[in-house]
């Protein structure tokens, strides 16, 4: 479990199925992570059943979001992704989702600070990268203020309601990862 003030990121649990299934099944947000078809309530539970596999093995890591401070208690509110990584090179996507009653709060920040923290720290990752549409202002703040940076534009990548977008690729390199091939 990865921890800070507000927030505990963590491996996904069996009964987390259930929120995963209201989540990927939210035709608003399929565009983010190009989602064609609906997700069943078993295939979910499958792939929460196989996330304890080796990170290595798999090359993907979800971990959910928990709110501390909520007055219910623990309360899971996103999650937060590692996704097409290669060991070779040393990188991996990040992405993450933070249910729209929670937006705006910080909360994706501080979990987006865990997460660097765990994939350089940890993992030893040299890098991680995101996709983020060129229409979507919040989320390139989010990532600017981490220092990620835009490295690409590619053009018409991503097709929205039949319009074409445009999507930025942004990088984070780990400078500090001692791995310099010289």
């Amino acid at each position: 479990m990865l921890r800070s003030d507000n927030l505990i990121l963590r491996a996904m649990e069996p009964e987390d199925a259930d929120i995963l299934y209201g989540w990927e099944n939210d035709m608003s947000i399929w565009h983010l992570s190009n989602t064609l078809t609906p997700f069943s309530r078993f295939t979910l539970e499958q792939y929460v059943m196989n996330a304890n596999q080796d990170f290595y093995t798999i090359k993907h890591l979800r971990m959910m979001i928990d709110l501390t401070d909520s007055p219910q208690g623990q309360k899971t509110i996103g999650s937060i992704d590692l996704f097409e990584f290669e060991p070779n090179h040393m990188r991996a996507g990040v992405g993450i989702l933070i249910h729209k009653d929670y937006r705006k709060k910080g909360y994706a920040s501080e979990a987006l600070d865990l997460m660097i923290d765990y994939a350089f720290g940890t993992l030893h990752l040299h890098q991680l990268f995101c996709n983020i549409g060129t229409d979507n202002p919040d989320s390139l703040k989010l990532f600017q203020n981490k220092n990620f940076i835009i490295t690409g534009r590619k053009t018409d990548w991503v097709r929205i309601n039949n319009k074409w977008k445009d999507e930025f690729l942004l990088q984070l390199i780990n400078d500090n990862d001692g791995n310099s091939i010289d």
